[in-house]
């Protein structure tokens, strides 16, 4: 008995070990020093980059939104916490002391008081031994830093949102980029909004004698933006009575487009999208690792799916499996449409009490250390396909198969969508819900392939496929009630999408282990499953 008892506790020591355990297999430091390495070989000499930390953000009155990292700033660091600043050094600097550095990560001030609240914060002594930083300050620090970036040929930033409170104290988000503006000399109205630089660029570029095709863009891009229709020498452009004046204004937009100022906001965005449209080993480790993930989550509603069950049920049995495996998030806010609401593209209320004998579809993705999935399934909630159900699903299908095959290293990344368009309106045409194979229609409002990694549609140039990108394959139909074709199509919106791996050879379905032939689908459905068992008092008598 004494043995046994000896084992017990032995046994419970260790069990408890495991359960205070914190995950191992985030990125390793090495990873975040090596993507370090190849941002700051880009950048030109006597340049720095100074990238901050997402801030904290609130949800409603004391209570705070759950923090996630900027992918970016993760990306070159692996600090999961706010209030945080990455300087990058083009050249070595030397310090008073005679130390030398090439980069500063300012973190938050370890906190006694703080960390009883919130939890344990790295520090910099953390930031030095777990991140693998030489130089690690406290963030307040940064904000008294005597860094003098106007000496700098180029200061590199991303643009600032400046959505993020002043939480008091003097080193958070806020106080950070104030003091960075105000060290920069940073004057916001130099940079151009994206649709901005759009309008300007048709502007510069196009000849005054051809400018009705340029007002013919400004006033196709003023209904959905403010910041065009107020822009000031837009509307002087578009108002301009001689080509004279037209002259003079596209002078002043050329100069706008180039702005006096040493900081550069469109570095990092376009060198960090082509640093992470194609993965390491390490990124594809994880991210399969998420794909499967959430592929499991698919298999196991396949399974539960009962008429009886809300869209709130089967969102909660994919996170359900979501946290089994251990991951932290879903990557988006997670859909799952029942009937027409399969319609809507971003549909999150998922509130539909009872999804019946509709089609259910469902696109989410686990968020696995700081790696995104993406994937859809389309199933019947009675477990087999109407007629009119599986002659929309098997288009689909056909057209997603289409698609994957040029997943192939070389290959336009626009191909796939265009394969999928073909074969999905041709058949549409073939059931009558169009009159031609080159009708415009409502049907596939979106395109197939996007990027995925550590943000859900993660940047990228979007030229060709290259070897090691994980990028997703997604037609659709969706046909809402009162469309323009036969009733019984109507309600029935279908999405499949799975997340595809470049390689050498034959492209890899990483999310494939979820069925997606309509006669696959009806199988799984057919099996039993463990949460039959799993019943829940009524709490409404």
């Amino acid at each position: 008995m004494k043995i046994f008892k000896t084992l017990l506790i032995a046994f419970l020591a260790i069990s408890f070990q495991g359960f205070s355990q914190t995950p191992t297999d985030y990125l390793s430091k090495e990873f975040h020093k090596e993507r370090r390495d190849v941002l700051r070989s880009k950048m030109p000499a006597n340049s720095v980059a100074v990238l901050f930390a997402n801030p904290l953000r609130n949800r409603a009155n004391d209570v705070d939104y759950v923090f996630h990292q900027d992918p970016n700033f993760y990306y070159l660091t692996g600090y999961r916490e706010p209030n945080a600043v990455l300087v990058l050094f083009s050249d070595t600097i030397t310090d008073e002391n005679g130390n030398t550095y090439n980069e500063i990560l300012y973190v938050q001030k370890r906190d006694k008081r703080a960390e009883q609240w919130n939890g344990k914060r790295l520090g910099t002594e953390g930031a030095k031994t777990e991140l693998g930083f030489s130089k690690s300050l406290n963030a307040e620090e940064f904000v008294n830093a005597n860094i003098d970036f106007k000496k700098f040929d180029k200061v590199f930033i991303e643009k600032f949102n400046d959505d993020y409170r002043n939480l008091g104290g003097n080193a958070d988000t806020f106080d950070l980029v104030k003091g960075f503006k105000i060290k920069a000399g940073y004057n916001p109205k130099l940079f151009l909004t994206g649709i901005q630089e759009y309008v300007y660029s048709n502007i510069a570029e196009t000849p005054v004698e051809s400018s009705a095709n340029v007002i013919q863009i400004i006033n196709r891009v003023e209904s959905r933006s403010d910041e065009v229709k107020e822009d000031e020498l837009i509307k002087k452009y578009k108002t301009a009575t001689s080509n004279e004046l037209k002259k003079e204004i596209k002078q002043k937009v050329s100069l706008a487009l180039k702005p006096k100022t040493n900081i550069d906001v469109k570095f990092l965005p376009t060198h960090l999208a082509t640093m992470r449209e194609v993965k390491t080993a390490e990124e594809v480790k994880l991210l399969t690792k998420a794909v499967r993930i959430s592929a499991v989550g698919q298999i196991e509603v396949m399974k539960a799916m009962k008429p009886h069950m809300s869209e709130t049920e089967l969102q909660g049995i994919h996170e359900f499996v979501y946290k089994k495996y251990g991951a932290e998030y879903e990557g988006y806010p997670s859909i799952v449409g029942a009937g027409n609401n399969g319609c809507i593209l971003h549909y999150i209320e998922n509130n539909k009490t009872k999804v019946a004998n509709d089609l259910v579809l469902m696109d989410l993705g686990a968020e696995y250390r700081g790696f995104t999935a993406d994937v859809t399934r389309t199933i019947p909630a009675s477990g087999k396909f109407t007629k009119e159900q599986k002659e929309i699903y098997d288009i689909v299908y056909k057209a997603q198969e289409a698609g994957i095959k040029l997943y192939t290293i070389g290959t336009s990344m626009q191909a796939p969508n265009q394969a999928a368009k073909k074969i999905i309106n041709e058949g549409l045409y073939k059931l009558g819900i169009i009159k031609s194979i080159d009708e415009k229609h409502p049907y596939f409002p979106h395109g197939t392939s996007h990027h995925i990694g550590l943000d859900v549609h993660d940047p990228g140039n979007y030229n060709t496929f290259e070897e090691n990108m994980i990028v997703t394959m997604e037609p659709g139909i969706y046909i809402p009630e009162g469309s323009n074709c036969d009733k019984k199509y109507w309600g029935i919106g279908i999405r499949i999408e799975d997340d595809i791996l470049v390689t050498k050879t034959t492209p890899i379905n990483l999310s494939g282990e979820a069925p997606r032939k309509a006669e696959d689908i009806e199988k799984m459905m057919a099996k039993k499953t463990v949460l039959d068992e799993f019943i829940l008092p009524n709490l409404d008598n």
